[in-house]
């Protein structure tokens, strides 16, 4: 499945924990070169550690870089491109998701979740631009959220508003980039179990998989396929545009 894929470099930014290392481990486990990019190197090591023992792809190797930070973008891009030889795909995956109301919500906190998620996406997709249009097929898959672009949930308007920004960008990036055969596309998850969720009991997560038709929460690996796909060589008529991957969870209508 997806051969086109073998070989390719791959950077998944946020790619050492939750729905970025499921990212991670499914383009390994497909014959991809990937660098597990993180702010903290430590964790980006342990989770190339996890990796590369439970499959036979050595190629996995962990970064360091904040998104937010456009030095440390291009740094990063040219150790990736340095140690691969290239770069072909870009999983822009970082993201924060702090709760606050709008009434105690501060400039701070609002600047913090958009300079990680909207501002990342761009500082990231520029600094690995160069490289990417110098691929034989160059891909970048966003991962923006339901929340934001289709669905609200109060104590969440910095985060919708970081995530409905990133389809805006993607769209006119797709266009920008048409001409150098780079394709521009996200997914959007719902609810996902992740390690974050893993410590706020049985009944809550089942409060959270009771909302969606198919009745579970969605797993990291139902989004990483899903970026699979939009960087495959298979996709590569594609682009702005964008995949849920939810289990059904935006169609009810109450």
């Amino acid at each position: 499945m997806f051969h086109s894929l073998q070989g390719k470099t791959v950077i998944v930014t946020g790619g050492s924990k939750g729905i970025g290392k499921g990212i991670s481990r499914v383009f390994s486990n497909h014959g991809a070169n990937v660098a597990v990019v993180a702010r903290n190197l430590s964790v980006a090591e342990d989770c190339v550690a996890e990796i590369n023992e439970s499959n036979n792809n050595v190629s996995t190797y962990a970064f360091c870089g904040d998104v937010s930070d456009r030095e440390s973008m291009a740094a990063m891009a040219k150790k990736v491109a340095d140690k691969f030889g290239s770069i072909d795909i870009l999983c822009a995956n970082a993201g924060i998701f702090p709760s606050a109301t709008i009434e105690d919500m501060t400039s701070a906190d609002w600047d913090h979740v958009m300079n990680t998620n909207s501002k990342g996406t761009f500082l990231t997709v520029q600094a690995c631009l160069p490289y990417l249009k110098e691929s034989e097929f160059g891909r970048i898959v966003i991962t923006s959220s339901i929340t934001g672009p289709v669905t609200g949930y109060p104590g969440w308007t910095h985060y919708a508003a970081s995530k409905a920004a990133q389809l805006g960008f993607m769209r006119s990036a797709a266009l920008e980039l048409a001409s150098h055969n780079i394709t521009v596309n996200a997914v959007m998850p719902g609810n996902v179990m992740t390690e974050g969720l893993e410590g706020l009991g049985e009944d809550y997560l089942k409060e959270m998989a009771s909302s969606i038709p198919m009745k579970k929460l969605g797993t990291v690996e139902d989004i990483a396929y899903a970026a699979l796909f939009l960087a495959s060589k298979e996709a590569g008529f594609i682009t702005g545009q964008t995949i849920i991957v939810d289990g059904g969870q935006i169609l009810p209508e109450n």
